[in-house]
């Protein structure tokens, strides 16, 4: 049963497993996915003693905003600033982060702007954190083609389409970004049913246009933003992974930033995985938070 907190912006869906005593584990999900991306990876933590809280990033499931003139923001600062609200409002003072895509973004950020607030982080894909001011620098062709959904979404014909036709854009999404996952209609109606948040259309064409420098963000996250546009070094305990059939960022192609992990960290190729990692290799997710939250006890 999904419990309820509200922060100061949101009233935030989430989902607690474990003992209420545990140590806290905190996983994100991305775009365009849901919590049920750690259906399996909850009860391998949990028999470990973890207690795990899954919420619905904004814009997905039941999470709502609060006021309805808050802007439907989905840019970086945000997603980061909606995890340390979550932490704060459920008196949880230091915890295991994990996620991917924007999931792993949000706590990528709390990791390197807050670092007393993680106790080690796992995040797929690297370095999540956006460099804003380079975004108009091209990259090459292959890089280029993979996020034709982004541009897509810079225009109103893609805005139009995402309302219309959000369910199958988002099944094409998996397909092309997972093709070793064979899923079943059922699994992925569980998930999609979250992309029916009213809000879901809006944050997400905000996210693409404003990490393109397309569209102003939210002004209460100014200073969050300018600190990320520093790039900032994560320091806590870190393990990065990649599956070796990612279609959106195929292994190595974010080692460019792997300089940003000066604390202890590890990167690991999981084989036969695609970008919805946690789903499709819940084990070696799983792994590597136990192992992060052990080099952090260390």
């Amino acid at each position: 049963m999904l419990k309820h907190i509200a922060t100061d912006l949101l009233d935030i869906a989430y989902d607690e497993q474990g003992n209420a005593d545990g140590w806290p584990v905190v996983l994100l999900h991305g775009f365009p996915y849901d919590i049920h991306a750690y259906a399996e990876v909850t009860p391998r933590l949990t028999s470990q003693g973890a207690r795990v809280i899954t919420p619905y990033l904004r814009g997905y499931g039941p999470t709502r905003f609060l006021a309805p003139t808050t802007l439907r923001s989905g840019q970086q600062a945000a997603l980061g600033a909606d995890l340390l609200g979550l932490l704060d409002a459920l008196q949880i003072g230091q915890a295991t982060l994990g996620g991917y895509d924007w999931g792993g973004r949000a706590a990528c950020i709390v990791a390197a702007l807050y670092p007393s607030r993680a106790r080690g982080l796992v995040s797929v894909n690297g370095y999540n954190i956006q460099n804003i001011a380079s975004a108009v620098r091209p990259a090459d062709p292959e890089k280029e083609y993979r996020m034709w959904y982004q541009y897509y979404l810079h225009g109103e014909r893609g805005r139009a389409g995402l309302t219309e036709n959000r369910r199958a854009f988002c099944r094409l999404l998996w397909s092309l970004w997972s093709p070793t996952w064979r899923v079943d209609d059922d699994t992925y109606a569980r998930s999609a049913a979250a992309f029916d948040n009213p809000d879901f259309v809006d944050v997400v064409v905000h996210s693409y246009r404003h990490r393109f420098g397309l569209v102003d963000g939210d002004p209460q996250f100014d200073d969050i933003e300018r600190r990320l546009s520093a790039m900032p070094s994560i320091t806590v305990p870190t393990i990065t992974l990649e599956g070796d059939a990612d279609g959106v960022s195929p292994p190595g192609g974010r080692q460019a930033n792997s300089q940003r992990f000066t604390g202890r960290h590890q990167n690991r190729v999981v084989p036969n995985a695609g970008h919805n990692l946690p789903q499709e290799a819940p084990e070696a997710f799983a792994d590597a938070v136990l192992d992060v939250n052990a080099w952090a006890a260390a």
